[in-house]
Parts: C-alpha cells; structure tokens; sequence
C-alpha cells in the first residue's frame, strides 16, 4: 500500500514563504519510490483540480506557468520525501495543495500532468494566503 502524507501548509500572509513536505511510505523499497515522477497539486473551492510542479526520476523538474520562479519542487529519495518551496505567495495560492507519486493502480483512476499519469495521492493539507 502506497502512503503519502503532507505536512507544512498553514496561513501566510501575501508575499511571505512556505514549504510542504510530502513522506511517502509502504512503497516496496526505497529504490521503487525514485524510478517515479512525483509532484504537486493544488484544488481551491469551486475550482477544478491544477497541477503545479513535478519531477521525475532523473530529477528534471516541470512547472505550471503559474507556478515558475516563486516555487521550487525537489525531492530526497533516500528519505523518501517530495518538498515544494513556496515563495511570493498570493492570495490566488489559497487551495488545497495535495502530492501525488507515479504509477496507477491497474485499472484504476489517474490524474494526467505534464505528460506523466499519477494516481496515488495524500489527503492533501490547506494553504491559505491573506491579503
């Protein structure tokens, strides 16, 4: 069973920082988590969801044009952890922001970003920026 789990959303004000951690666990070893692409997402109220950053296993990073050059994603694979680095935020970055790892289950749903289908998710943590 695949887990992930995010932590470090909170409320900022606009213009100030956050960093989201993403642990992933029950991956079959530590080795399986680096072969895939992970990423972040984000869903506000009444929005559909967007995809924000992603890197794959060879660490080449994408972003979404709303994201490039105020937030960095990276990962740790020996600690199997993603991060996103959220600088200048904006009131616009309140969501709900959620990460999500490569592959999906056989016959299951999926999330396509950037050309790479994700299809385990965590339960997502809240951002809120104010003005």
């Amino acid at each position: 069973q695949v887990q992930l789990v995010e932590s470090g959303g909170g409320s900022v004000q606009s213009g100030g920082s956050l960093r989201l951690s993403c642990a992933a666990s029950g991956y079959w070893s530590h080795i399986g988590y680096s072969q895939y692409a992970v990423g972040w997402f984000r869903q506000a109220p009444g929005k559909e969801r967007e995809g924000i950053a992603l890197i794959d296993s060879l660490g080449v990073t994408k972003y979404a044009e709303s994201a490039k050059g105020r937030f960095t994603i990276s990962r740790d694979n020996a600690k199997m952890s993603l991060y996103l680095q959220m600088d200048s935020l904006k009131p616009d970055d309140t969501a709900m922001y959620h990460c999500a790892s490569e592959p999906y289950p056989s016959g299951g749903d999926y999330y396509e970003f950037l050309g790479r289908r994700f299809g385990y998710w965590g339960q997502g943590i809240q951002v809120t920026v104010s003005v």
